[in-house]
Formats: structure tokens, sequence, C-alpha cells
């Protein structure tokens, strides 16, 4: 699986690239790579309102930051512990940790002097044993891995001095877990296809410019240091951390830590890229088989897709001849009956006055008396009786 997401990482690579800007960008910072400020008293900041102590550590917050604050002295200790089975060694004394919401209580919670970076959103003191953070930032998904990078830095600035640049940054990264991102592994396989792995030596004090060049810088430095720790187990690395803290020279200490040089470990570590983040772990693993698996079903479906949008295309064009077809035919029969059907003759005007009825004849004598007069129903036998016989006259009324 790891396997699928790199190859399509690497073919994203391109777009993501041409996108980048030279700058800062948002992520921890650490005052390792500066000048700390003075080791003198300090007042505690006005907008702390509580602390919190755990063994080997204590937890400052502000009004805001309180619920942050007690989910963070849960697990700070366990938190700890994991850096001492990585570096074989634990740091003294006890170490503040100075919690705020927003930017604004951010930067008003660091020391006098020391104010953090626009882009930083922790900062460490490893020398004071302080470490900023922002409740917003603590909440995220990259949290956990923020405190825990900015507490490698405190580690490493308590147990000795003058580390070069790439074994902080390495340490930092297999502290946090961040050395198995695919972010990683793809700034690494371009390194290995493109031959373009820095030396150490390069990366003692400075850091490359260009973005593209940082992300190989901060995943090779993970991965070799990585590697040495697989190497050599925590023993090894506690003691390059003892020798380290005489003050003698970080190549002088490396080498009495692992009874070999730095150069010799820097090509056995190089020998090894091309089988681990080159095209052969590519090639021989299962998932290039289960991608090009897929890579033939999608095509097969585009395919077939773009045949049955062709035969509908095909089809409704068919059906749009055949309408139009049948249009002209029925226009063409309609047009001919029209010319076989003679148009109606309108009649003369002797025919029409004959036609009119006449309203100055009057009904006979006869069909007035039958139809005023109803039979009599005694019979024609009573009609003469009827005929002879005197009426009464009618009365007169006074």
């Amino acid at each position: 699986m790891r396997h699928l997401l790199l190859l399509l990482t690497l073919l994203l690579a391109p777009i993501s690239e041409a996108q980048e800007v030279i700058g800062p960008r948002p992520e921890a910072g650490h005052a390792n790579g500066g000048v700390e400020p003075a080791m003198v008293p300090t007042p505690r900041p006005s907008v702390v309102v509580g602390e919190l102590s755990t063994p080997r550590f204590r937890i400052l917050y502000t009004a805001r930051a309180e619920g942050s604050a007690r989910q963070l002295s849960t697990n700070i200790e366990s938190i700890r512990d994991a850096f001492v089975g990585v570096l074989g060694r634990d740091w003294p004394g006890v170490t503040e940790l100075r919690v705020g919401v927003g930017r604004e209580e951010f930067e008003a919670l660091a020391l006098p002097g020391g104010a953090p970076p626009g882009w930083a959103v922790a900062l460490a003191y490893p020398t004071h044993r302080i470490v900023l953070l922002n409740a917003l930032t603590l909440a995220g998904p990259e949290g956990m891995v923020t405190l825990r990078h900015e507490l490698a830095h405190v580690a490493l600035g308590q147990l000795a001095s003058n580390w070069p640049r790439w074994f902080q940054e390495g340490l930092a990264q297999n502290l946090t877990g961040e050395n198995y991102s695919m972010t990683h592994y793809a700034a690494l396989f371009r390194a290995v296809t493109q031959e373009k792995v820095f030396r150490f030596e390069h990366l003692h004090d400075a850091w490359p410019d260009i973005p593209s060049d940082v992300e190989i810088a901060y995943a090779q430095s993970a991965a070799f240091v990585a590697w040495l720790s697989a190497r050599h187990g925590p023993e090894g690395m506690g003691r390059l951390v003892d020798e380290v803290a005489t003050g003698q020279p970080f190549e002088q200490a490396f080498g009495k830590a692992f009874r070999s040089s730095l150069w010799v470990e820097e090509l056995a570590w190089r020998d090894g890229l091309a089988a681990r983040y080159g095209w052969l772990p590519l090639t021989t693993s299962s998932s290039l088989v289960w991608l090009g698996a897929t890579g033939l079903v999608v095509a097969a479906y585009l395919r077939r897709r773009k045949q049955k949008e062709a035969r509908f295309a095909e089809m409704d064009a068919q059906e749009a001849l055949e309408e139009e077809a049948m249009r002209a035919t029925l226009e063409a029969e309609l047009a001919q009956q029209h010319l076989l059907v003679p148009p109606p003759v309108p009649p003369s005007p002797e025919a029409a006055k004959l036609a009119e009825p006449s309203d100055r004849s009057e009904p006979s004598d006869s069909v007035a008396s039958e139809w005023h007069e109803p039979p009599s129903p005694h019979g024609p036998e009573f009609e003469d009786e009827e005929q002879t016989l005197p009426r009464p006259p009618k009365p007169t009324v006074h």
C-alpha cells in the first residue's frame, strides 16, 4: 500500500513543485539555531493564570488554555519516556511548557529577547528548558508531532551542545515519527533517482535554500539517524550523547561511540539507498502488480464508457434523421390531399334567396282549428246535439 501511495505522490510531484514558493512556512521552530536570551531570572508572564506539575514537567497556562494544559499533563511523561528509549539517556531537570491560545498569547509567553518568528507555531529554548505552545496548534492533527519535535531540541540542548544540524533534525523526526511519512519517502526517491543526495558534512551548519532541496535534506537526515539507531541501538546512541557531552567535536565523538568514522557509516548507508528508495522496491513489490491491474481496469472502463457514449450519440443522430424523414413524408401527403380535393363552391344569389324561409306565410284555418280545439270527449254522435242546445245566459253579478 505504501508503494501505491508513493507512486501517486511521484506522479503528482511535478505539480506540487511548480507551486512551491521559496520562503519560510508555518512549522515548529527552535531557538537552538540562533542566539537564545541570556540566562537571567525573568518574571512569570502576566497572561499566566495557573500551573500544573508532573515529575519532570511544569505547565504554565493562560485562562483560555487551561483545558489544553490539563489534557497535556496526562500524557507528557509517557512522551518523555519514549525519548529515553531512543536516546538511551534522559535530560536533567524539569522542563517548562507554556501554553496559550492564539498568536497574541503565544508571543506574550516568550522570553524577553526571544520573540518567536512569524512563521513558527511552537518554539523551544533548549538552554532554558522552556517550550512555547499554541493550544490551537496543539489540538490540530500535527499538534503532538510539533510537541515532540520541540522536546527533541530541548533534549539535545540539555544533553550536549554543538550538535550538527542534520543530526538535530534527523533525531527530532525519528522521535516524532515524521520519518515514516510518504513525503519523506518521495523526497528520498527523487534524491536517489536524480543522484542528488547531499553529503552530511555539507549539512553540518548550513541548510539548502530551494524548497525541494530542503525536503531532501530533512528526509535523508531522518533516514540516516534511523539507520544509525537501528545499527547501533540505544546503547550506541547513549555513548554518542556521552562523548558529545564532553565537548569534543562531533566527528571525533562519533568515531569513539560507533568505532567507525562518519564517512564510512555514510557510505554504508548510501549503498543501500537504491534498494530501499529506488525503482527496485517498486518493481519487486506486489503493490505494483495491483497498481497495474487497477490501471488496466480503469483504462478498460474508460474505453467502454467512451464506446457507449459514441454508440448513444450515433443512435440519437439516427433517430433524429428518421424523425425528419417521417415529418417530410407526412407534409408531402398532406400537400397532395389538398390538391385532389376541390374547394367548396359558394351558392348563387338566386339559390340563397330561395333557400331563405318566408315570414309572411300564415297557418290555415284547419291547422289552427286542430291546434286550438281539441276533439270532444263524447265522440262524434254528440256534436250536433251540443250545437242545437241553447247555452244558458251568464249570471249577472250585482
